[in-house]
């Protein structure tokens, strides 16, 4: 004898859902932290190179030591830039403003790793 089919249960998934789009975001803003840190570490070594070595009162140190604090003062603005990003909300906030300020972190990060990129070879000939 047959029984009837019925028609299959939708199976109900019970798991988290997750918004890629704001995963997304909170990934790329852990990201931008983590390199602003590691930057900043880079930073304040070479600083302290230049002190420890005595390099900071020649001309090129001097030179150098200015770069560094130029270096530092973009670090500031990644800091305050990271802090807007992540006051944004919404998807309003998605598109536009978000990737603006995004853009202006790499490109202070940039000109700050290679500032201090600059004085690690002139600390490295020193040594």
């Amino acid at each position: 004898m047959e029984t009837p089919r019925q028609p299959p249960r939708a199976r109900r998934f019970a798991g988290p859902v997750v918004e890629l789009d704001r995963a997304r975001n909170e990934r790329r803003l852990a990201d931008a932290h983590r390199r602003l840190g590691e930057v900043l570490g880079a930073n304040r070594k070479a600083l302290c190179g230049l002190f420890h070595t005595g390099l900071i009162y020649t001309r090129q140190g001097a030179r150098l030591g200015r770069d560094l604090l130029l270096a530092q003062q973009h670090l500031l603005k990644v800091r305050e830039l990271l802090a807007r990003i992540g006051e944004l909300e919404g998807p309003s906030a998605e598109g536009g403003e978000r990737a603006l300020l995004h853009r202006q972190v790499q490109v202070l990060l940039a000109r700050t790793a290679e500032l201090t990129a600059r004085s690690d070879g002139v600390l490295a000939r020193e040594r």
